[in-house]
């Protein structure tokens, strides 16, 4: 079979999309079509049809995808390894899915590590949604994820960090003194971050204490946390524990033992299933964790001198 065919196969199968395989080949369109034809034809089976917007694969395509995706990967390795891939001269634009602590804390290391070696690369950071990753690092539409919600789906993946949790409140709370029980976290008014990836590895860990928290503040951004905790007397939030104590060096806050049995969370750095470009995802891949790594992850940019 010709291997431009696999390729399209490939293709079909990851973005479900005929117009999306057709800019990822680089091609037009009506050749995708074509090629879906030859195989249709080949295999004597409709292998996508359409549903909605999508081109679902059928139970043929389903059980020879596997197959066929290892053996475009093994020959594209197979050619990196004789032409090899090169950062200086890459161009390519690499998207990765960032949770807004992990843009604030992570995001200049991994900029400056990627163009000291690639400096036409261009990197575009997605804002984080843990519940699309399964979709978007199986259909490429992100290349790398960062976050400490484990996600499904068997992808490729790097420990990065074992982080602690912590409560988090201004210096003149109540509870920033004495013994913080169960009893007065669960009291106490809780402010959540809409952006925060752990979030589900905390309520976890909160159910299986027997805890039921209601927040009384739910805000957008995790860069209002500081200057609303400082400035509150009945308000906590409970956020990993080296960023609440980067923090509190300029802000008047106080960082507590979480009351409960909670391990220390695993940051993991994902990679998509996809099977282009390969070779400098290898390479983006490498560079990302070792950048993430080597940086120091207390977040003190969010700095400042308020006073409740």
């Amino acid at each position: 079979m010709d291997l431009n065919l696999l390729r399209v196969f490939v293709a079909i199968d990851e973005t479900r999309s005929l117009t999306a395989a057709a800019a990822r080949l680089f091609v037009t369109q009506p050749a995708v079509s074509q090629a879906l034809g030859r195989l249709r034809r080949d295999l004597d089976d409709p292998l996508f049809v359409r549903v909605g917007r999508a081109m679902q694969p059928t139970p043929l395509a389903v059980s020879i995808a596997p197959g066929f995706r290892e053996a475009v990967t093994a020959v594209d390795r197979t050619l990196d390894s004789v032409h090899g891939f090169d950062p200086a001269a890459s161009d390519r634009v690499f998207r990765i899915a960032l949770s807004e602590l992990g843009e604030i804390g992570w995001l200049p290391a991994i900029v400056r590590a990627v163009r000291r070696h690639a400096p036409a690369m261009r990197i575009e950071a997605v804002a984080m949604d843990v519940a699309a990753l399964p979709d978007w690092l199986g259909r490429g539409t992100v290349d790398l994820a960062v976050t400490p919600a484990p996600v499904p789906g068997g992808f490729g993946r790097v420990v990065l960090k074992s982080q602690r949790y912590g409560v988090v409140m201004g210096a003149p709370h109540p509870l920033a003194e004495g013994e913080l029980t169960l009893e007065a976290y669960a009291r106490a008014g809780h402010v959540v971050v809409a952006s925060d990836s752990g979030a589900s590895v905390l309520a976890q860990a909160q159910r299986r204490a027997g805890l039921a928290i209601e927040p009384r503040v739910a805000a957008n951004h995790v860069a209002a946390l500081p200057p609303l905790l400082a400035g509150s007397r009945d308000l906590v939030a409970t956020m990993p524990d080296t960023i609440a104590e980067g923090w509190a060096r300029t802000w008047p806050l106080v960082v507590r033992p979480l009351p409960f049995e909670m391990p220390p969370v695993d940051v993991a750095l994902y990679r998509r299933s996809t099977t282009q470009h390969a070779a400098a995802l290898d390479w983006l891949f490498e560079t990302v964790t070792g950048a993430i790594r080597g940086s120091s992850g207390r977040f003190e940019s969010i700095s400042g001198d308020a006073r409740p």
